[in-house]
C-alpha cells in the first residue's frame, strides 16, 4: 500500500508541474494584455524602414542559396564551439577523447567537402 501511495505521489508531482507550466504563461500573457496601454494609430501599423516611408512591398524574394550559406556558417560555427572545452580539458581526457574529437572533426570535414561539391559555398 505504501508503494502505491509513493507511485501516485510521483504522478501527482508531475501533474502539479504540468499545471504550473500551462497556468503561469497563460496568466502572464493575460496580465500583460490587461495591463498594457492600448492606443492604436495608423502610423503604428506601417512598416518601419530606417525612418523613411516604405516605397515598395517589404516581401522581397531572395535566392535560397543565401539561406543555405548562412545555415552552413551557423552549423560549422556552432560545431567549432565544441572544440574549445575539449581543448581546455585535453590533458585530463586522454587519448580516448583525442580519437573522439578526430572522428568529430573528420565528420565536419566530410560535411564541408560535400557542401563544396554541391556548390553550396559558392556565394554568387
Amino acid at each position: 500500500m505504501e508503494m502505491l501511495n509513493l507511485y501516485q505521489n510521483n504522478y501527482l508531482i508531475v501533474f502539479v508541474f504540468l499545471c504550473l507550466g500551462i497556468l503561469l504563461p497563460v496568466v502572464a500573457l493575460f496580465l500583460g494584455k490587461l495591463l498594457r496601454p492600448y492606443k492604436p494609430y495608423e502610423t503604428k501599423y506601417t512598416t518601419y524602414e530606417s525612418g523613411i516611408e516604405p516605397f515598395h512591398d517589404s516581401r522581397v524574394q531572395f535566392n535560397v542559396r543565401y539561406y543555405i550559406f548562412a545555415l552552413m556558417f551557423v552549423i560549422f560555427d556552432v560545431e567549432t564551439v565544441f572544440l574549445y572545452p575539449w581543448a581546455v580539458a585535453y590533458e585530463k581526457l586522454g587519448i580516448f577523447a583525442l580519437i573522439e574529437m578526430l572522428i568529430f572533426v573528420f565528420m565536419l570535414v566530410i560535411g564541408l567537402i560535400y557542401a563544396w561539391k554541391k556548390k553550396v559555398l559558392k556565394w554568387t
